[in-house]
């Protein structure tokens, strides 16, 4: 019976990803860093050793053919499990056959997908497996191991990060595929550049959509038009609860804070390609008018919170416009995060100086007795004193004066440097002369 479904399977069809999975690591496209001659995986694999290690990395970036692959070059039984669908007791029957093996002089590779989706119990049951020996473990994952394996298991594991596949990875992987196939793509080179622009660094996704376009019957070569008719679109790898979120906002953020508009606009039209929420990112448009720019363009607030209300107003897709408008208003302004250090500085100090009342001079003396006591007494109305500055101390009596806010010289802030170092010489006349 075994003997007669090996027959009919070897008969059965099988996709064209599948029957172009690389049979050696050398043939794995786009990871040369990690399994080329100098990378660690490599340098182990010519070592003859095996270390417990997590694959992160993107969809169709070759995570389980490379475990697989690692399991036949160092003789390692694979008994691979999916953590959406295993459990404990699973993992129990493979740890049992992995001690059977062992004592026969055999290992085992256990390669554990999506291991992100364990839940720490599933996590922990790992861990003495790993620890003694039993099992070699190659996670995969798709998200930070640093936020969704226990830390416990990536302490014994080395993090191995795959890159995103390189156009010119796909078109080698294309190029494969045309030579099993033994016919080219119906694509013209512009329709060609499109499809890998589609397969957004993922193999299988590219080799999936191959096989349909081969078994097209094509009187022509494909345009860029006509293969976006044939192939629908691809929704871009974003998640607005995972990793990808963060890093889009992040690249945001940081292109305005290094007054790039043109890298800003491109990921704001990433996001809103992704399906962000529009307000999400009108929200994080007003903390950069904040945190980056603050007193050296005031404006930039203004343009974010009217950005915010006018995509209220006009909803998608018009209110767009209007975050654009803010972010390149935004990129494009001076740049100073004087008023947010000066914040996080004069927090510091009313955390350490603890409850220390304001001097007596501004304290208001609403009874006679504070009257009696010197509230409020010895103060100077500021509008009746020359340049309407008194120069009083306003900090508490117990503590020294301290500069918390230190303007940039750009923008509106320099204006504002001219005022407070013309305002700290009559503060200093002012205590000469008392």
């Amino acid at each position: 019976m075994v003997a007669m479904n090996t027959l009919f399977e070897s008969q059965a069809p099988r996709p064209l990803a599948d029957r172009l999975r690389p049979a050696r690591l050398e043939e794995v496209v786009g990871q040369d860093h990690l399994l080329g001659v100098a990378g660690p995986i490599g340098r182990m694999v010519a070592q003859g050793r095996m270390a417990s290690m997590i694959l992160w990395g993107p969809p169709g970036a070759g995570k389980t053919t490379i475990a697989r692959l690692l399991a036949e070059k160092t003789d390692l039984v694979f008994e691979p499990v999916s953590a959406v669908f295993a459990g404990v007791a699973d993992l129990r029957k493979i740890f049992e056959r992995a001690r059977a093996r062992r004592k026969d002089g055999l290992g085992t590779l256990l390669f554990v997908d999506e291991i992100h989706r364990f839940n720490k119990a599933q996590q922990d049951a790992l861990l003495p497996f790993v620890e003694d020996g039993t099992v070699v473990l190659v996670g995969a994952t798709t998200e930070n191991p640093s936020f969704e394996v226990n830390a416990a298991l990536t302490s014994r594991c080395q993090v191995m990060v795959l890159n995103r596949l390189s156009d010119d990875a796909l078109d080698e992987l294309l190029g494969r595929a045309e030579a099993l196939q033994g016919r080219a793509l119906p694509l013209d080179d512009d329709a060609r550049v499109a499809l890998t622009g589609m397969a957004d660094g993922d193999g299988r996704f590219l080799l999936n959509i191959t096989e349909e376009l081969l078994a097209l019957e094509a009187p022509e070569p494909l345009n860029r038009e006509r293969l976006a008719e044939v192939v629908q679109r691809r929704v871009p790898v974003y998640d607005k609860a995972d990793e990808g979120h963060y890093n889009l906002i992040s690249a945001l953020h940081k292109s305005v804070r290094g007054s790039d508009p043109d890298a800003s606009l491109y990921w704001l039209a990433r996001m809103f390609a992704a399906g962000e929420d529009p307000l999400f990112v009108a929200r994080c448009v007003v903390r950069m008018a904040i945190e980056d720019i603050g007193m050296a363009d005031p404006g930039a607030l203004t343009q974010a919170i009217a950005a915010k209300d006018t995509y209220d107003f006009l909803g998608t897709p018009e209110g767009e416009l209007a975050i654009a408008q803010a972010v390149v208003y935004c990129a494009t302004a001076p740049k100073s995060n004087a008023a947010y250090k000066a914040f996080g500085a004069a927090m510091r100090s009313a955390k350490e100086s603890g409850s220390l009342t304001p001097p007596k001079i501004i304290l208001n003396a609403p009874t006679r007795m504070m009257k009696d006591m010197g509230f409020g007494a010895g103060y100077d109305y500021d509008h009746d004193a020359p340049g309407a500055f008194s120069g009083q101390n306003y900090f508490p009596d117990e503590l020294p004066r301290e500069r918390f806010y230190k303007p940039v010289e750009r923008g509106f802030e320099r204006e504002i440097t001219k005022r407070l170092d013309y305002w700290a010489k009559l503060r200093e006349k002012r205590g000469g002369e008392d």
